[in-house]
């Protein structure tokens, strides 16, 4: 005759004998499900006329922020762009952007995805715009939206859309040139 022992009859022996009593009385703490969402935001894309002509939409978990950069047809001129996230949540100034300030960068790096001595927190890979002007990208990052470091800080941060890509390593934007689209984060 050959038994079979299954685990929850070796349970039931311990617990018996009152051997595994501490152990088994112990269970797993419950995942706190609001704590592993993501955070979302979501803010329109603004052209040098204040125009909408897009959106970001942003998902924060716990290792990395996930961005989609989403633009209507006719809203870029068509090839590559520098995309980088700025120090100050502002798009007032529609002409150049230029209250957005510089990019995020609390510890000071090199600008540029390829420079040895960065990237700095607003560094970014550049997006394609199709022949039509339009845009449809996902970007993911490091860099937060809330807590230290993060984008939503006490001014907010900017996502700035450039004319030209991005070379990653030239200083201090990578060639990328003038700033022609803008997204408050705050």
């Amino acid at each position: 005759m050959r038994t079979t022992l299954t685990a929850s009859t070796l349970a039931a022996g311990l617990l018996a004998l009152g051997l595994a009593g501490p152990a088994a009385a112990q269970t797993a703490p419950a995942a706190d499900a609001a704590s592993a969402a993501p955070q979302t935001y979501e803010t329109p894309i603004v052209n040098t006329k204040g125009e909408t002509i897009g959106r970001i939409a942003i998902r924060d978990g716990a290792n990395t922020l996930v961005m989609r950069v989403t633009i209507q047809p006719g809203g870029l001129p068509a090839g590559w762009h520098g995309i980088h996230f700025h120090a100050v949540g502002t798009c007032e100034d529609t002409a150049k952007f230029e209250q957005s300030k510089g990019h995020v960068n609390h510890d000071g790096s090199k600008h540029g995805l390829l420079n040895p001595e960065g990237p700095d927190e607003g560094d970014l890979p550049n997006v394609y715009a199709n022949a039509d002007g339009s845009v449809n990208a996902e970007v993911s990052t490091d860099t937060p939206l809330t807590g230290e470091g993060g984008l939503k800080d006490a001014d907010g941060a900017a996502l700035v859309i450039h004319a030209n890509e991005d070379d990653h390593a030239t200083q201090p934007i990578g060639n990328a040139g003038a700033r022609i689209a803008c997204a408050v984060i705050k």
